[in-house]
């Protein structure tokens, strides 16, 4: 598997460093990985997850995506001939590459579903508005909500506006899917229908980095799981292996309470 992003050292540190959310995380995303991010509240999942496309700016460390260090105001570019030449590192095209979904769905709620599914496409990427509503209804019937294109948010359920988030963020086409507590604000009987069109892109080979309390989807959909804790990656491996047989004791402990 080749790498698609590459964490080294990460930091995010408040209060002149007297609270670190983040205190040396390493880790590569390699291209297909459905990687869970797990842990206690307050353990650094989402400053992590955030800090990839740069929502939080890191204290320190290296983000390298795509062969770019995105933490960097300029990068270092071989050209065909062999030349090296400094450029300057434009993190708005690198977050066209990376689909964000939130707890709380981001919807515009004074446009209509085909309206916030089509506004970035059109307005970003300059697709022509027939083209970006063809693929708007195409992933609408994917997640099967073609017939709500013309509703409004405050006219859908939770569970309804998450996959509308999932299949807007798709619009983009991007390289990376990052999840953020994506049901976590859905009534439990909403969660399912959430998680199936998550699982069915990672059946597709989306690479996707999930946060998420849902243990069931890290076992089964996830072959990759980080246990986060104060600040610090304390753990990785597979579900299997960190599930089963989990080695340091702040996992074993964590385990001991989410697991029934």
């Amino acid at each position: 598997m080749s790498t698609l992003i590459s964490v080294n050292n990460l930091k995010k540190h408040y209060n002149k460093g007297a609270i670190k959310a983040l205190d040396g995380v390493t880790v590569d995303i390699n291209k297909g990985d459905v990687m869970v991010v797990i842990g206690p509240s307050g353990s650094g999942k989402s400053t992590f997850l955030r800090s990839l496309n740069l929502l939080e700016e890191p204290t320190d460390g290296d983000i390298i995506f795509n062969g770019v260090d995105i933490t960097k105001k300029k990068s270092v570019v071989t050209k065909a001939d062999g030349t090296k030449v400094k450029t300057k590192v434009n993190i708005d095209k690198h977050r066209q590459k990376m689909g964000m979904v939130f707890q709380h769905f981001n919807l515009f709620p004074h446009k209509t579903i085909m309206d916030n599914m089509t506004l970035a496409p059109i307005q970003v990427k300059h697709m022509k508005k027939d083209e970006a509503e063809a693929k708007a209804m195409k992933l609408l019937e994917r997640v099967g909500l073609a017939d709500r294109a013309n509703a409004y948010p405050i006219q859908l359920s939770g569970g309804q506006k998450q996959r509308i988030a999932i299949v807007r963020a798709l619009m983009m086409e991007p390289e990376v899917m990052l999840f953020d507590e994506p049901t976590s604000a859905l009534d439990p009987e909403m969660v399912g229908e959430v998680l199936e069109v998550m699982k069915e892109l990672a059946e597709d080979g989306m690479t996707m980095v999930v946060v998420t309390h849902e243990m069931g989807f890290a076992k089964e959909v996830g072959n990759r799981v980080l246990f986060m804790a104060d600040g610090k990656l304390m753990e990785e491996g597979s579900p299997d292996q960190l599930f089963n047989n989990p080695q340091c004791d702040r996992l074993k402990d964590f385990l001991s309470k989410v697991l029934i």
